[in-house]
This record gives C-alpha cells, sequence and structure tokens, in this order.
C-alpha cells in the first residue's frame, strides 16, 4: 500500500500563498519591484498547466454548499477535472517554479513562512495526488482528507451569517449619534484590554504583524530580545534573596534560551517574551 505525503514544495496552493505573501514583504520592505510578481506573472498566467491546478485548489477553498450530498459530488467532479490535467507538463513547470524562487530567494527562509490554510492545503493536494496514483494509498488518510474537505465546503455557517448579517442591518438602521455611541464604547473596551502594554510590548506585536511574512527578520529581532531580556533578568535575579523565587527566574530564563535555537517563530516564543517583560516589570518594582 503506497503512502501520500504531503510535500508543500508540490502543492501549489501553499506556493501561490507563499508567492503573494512574498510581494507583501517586498513591498513593505521597500524593493521597488519584487521579483515574486514577475514570477506570478510568468508561471500562473492561464495558458499554463499550474494556473489550471490552482483554479482546481481555489474552487475546493472557496465553493459552499449546504447539502453534504452536493460537497460530495463537488469533490468527485474536481478529483475528475485534476486528472485531465497533463501532469508530465505540470511537474516540469513545478520543477521550474521552484527552481526561478530559488534565484530570487532563499528557499529555506522562503518555505518557513506561515501559511494560513496550512491544512486544507495539505488535504487538497492529498485528495488531488490521489487520483494519479495506480495503487491503493492509506485509505485512512484519504478518508480524514476528505472528510475534512467536506466539513469546509459544507456551509454550516448559514445560520450564523443570518444572525450576524440581522445585528448588522439592525445597528445601521440606528440613527448616527447612537452609532457613534456604540463605537465610542466598543473603543473604549478595545484600550481597557490591549492599551495597556509596555512600549516593549507594543514594537513585538508590531513586529510580528510588520514580518509575519518575513520569518527571517521575525526570528532575528525576537533573538537579540530574548538575549537582552535574559541579561536583565540576569542582573534582577542576582540582587533577589529568596532562594526559591531564583530557581524560578532561572528556569524561565532557561526557556528562553530555547527560543532561537527552533527553527521556526512560535505563537508560545511571543507569548513567552510578553511574560517575561511584565516578569521584569514586577521585579523592578520589588527589587532595589
Amino acid at each position: 500500500m503506497a503512502k501520500t505525503k504531503h510535500n508543500k514544495i508540490k502543492n501549489v496552493g501553499v506556493l501561490f500563498e507563499l508567492l503573494t505573501r512574498q510581494i507583501t514583504s517586498d513591498t513593505i520592505s521597500g524593493k521597488d519591484k519584487s521579483p515574486a510578481i514577475n514570477i506570478v506573472k510568468e508561471f500562473f498566467k492561464n495558458t499554463t498547466n499550474l494556473s489550471k491546478e490552482l483554479n482546481l485548489y481555489k474552487a475546493l477553498q472557496e465553493q459552499k454548499y449546504r447539502k453534504e450530498s452536493k460537497a460530495e459530488k463537488f469533490i468527485d467532479i474536481v478529483v475528475l477535472e485534476h486528472n485531465k490535467i497533463n501532469k508530465s507538463k505540470l511537474k516540469r513547470e513545478k520543477y521550474s517554479l521552484v527552481k526561478e524562487i530559488k534565484q530570487h530567494y532563499n528557499l529555506e527562509d522562503f518555505f518557513k513562512s506561515r501559511v494560513s490554510n496550512y491544512k486544507l492545503n495539505a488535504s487538497i493536494y492529498t485528495l488531488l495526488e490521489s487520483g494519479k496514483h495506480k495503487q491503493t494509498l492509506n485509505p485512512k488518510t484519504l478518508m480524514e482528507c476528505r472528510y475534512f474537505l467536506l466539513e469546509h465546503i459544507v456551509d454550516t455557517r448559514s445560520k450564523q451569517n443570518k444572525l450576524s448579517t440581522s445585528v448588522l442591518q439592525e445597528y445601521k438602521k440606528q440613527d448616527k449619534d447612537l452609532r457613534l455611541l456604540s463605537y465610542k464604547i466598543l473603543l473604549e473596551k478595545f484600550n481597557d484590554k490591549y492599551g495597556k502594554l509596555s512600549i516593549k510590548q507594543r514594537n513585538l506585536l508590531k513586529e510580528y504583524i510588520n514580518n509575519i511574512s518575513n520569518t527571517s527578520t521575525l526570528k532575528k529581532y525576537i533573538t537579540e530580545e530574548v538575549k537582552v531580556v535574559n541579561k536583565v533578568l540576569k542582573r534582577l535575579t542576582s540582587k533577589v534573596k529568596d532562594n526559591v523565587v531564583k530557581i524560578k527566574l532561572q528556569e524561565v530564563q532557561q526557556q528562553l534560551n530555547i527560543i532561537p535555537k527552533d527553527n521556526r517563530v512560535r505563537d508560545k516564543h511571543l507569548v513567552s517574551l510578553l511574560r517575561s517583560y511584565n516578569l521584569i516589570k514586577e521585579l523592578k518594582n520589588v527589587v532595589k
């Protein structure tokens, strides 16, 4: 029984999303002309097999049905349409695409960027690839991918959407003064929750937002911040008299030292740093 292993380098949905993210990253970085723009224009024009496959990915990502039976039929049709694509030409185009990306970007950094719908793209890839194999593939894997796609395509949120629409329509009916008051209350609640962040915390979140597609820059920033935080913690720890607290602070430093060793920037790294800033603030109030 053959195994179907997801390969993001061959996944056209992942490749296209990473290229569009790279265009955004290049623009923010001040590049006059992003190489990714030309790559997209060349490899995803209407005549290419990559474009045909991408359209099938988009169909599975965007199409919604209320009935599961229709969603099942739709998935079957997409798989049949994918089988019509010239696989040898598609394979050559993917190879040329990755080769072109490699000429302009560090391939390792390029593929480190987050893909928001990674599991969806992986499920689509596995299901479409299953149509090419003559051997029997892992039934459990195929079933899991198919059911994940079904859950995505079947519109179970129609009731919630109707409720949201009715609330929005009701809001629009209110007079201008009442709408302004509602907006003011919403803004105040947001500021109450997030307005008390320190400058360090705000800067970290700003770097995270601005460099979400540029993981190497974000990784460098976080690594430098870990060094600074550990240096401050070490200095403050030396002034702590309680041995138990000292041990706990040393454990915190050890956990922070793990962050630079990880190849990826993870959410838990950001949370650890944000908490460390608060810890330093509290220690400075206690230790003199």
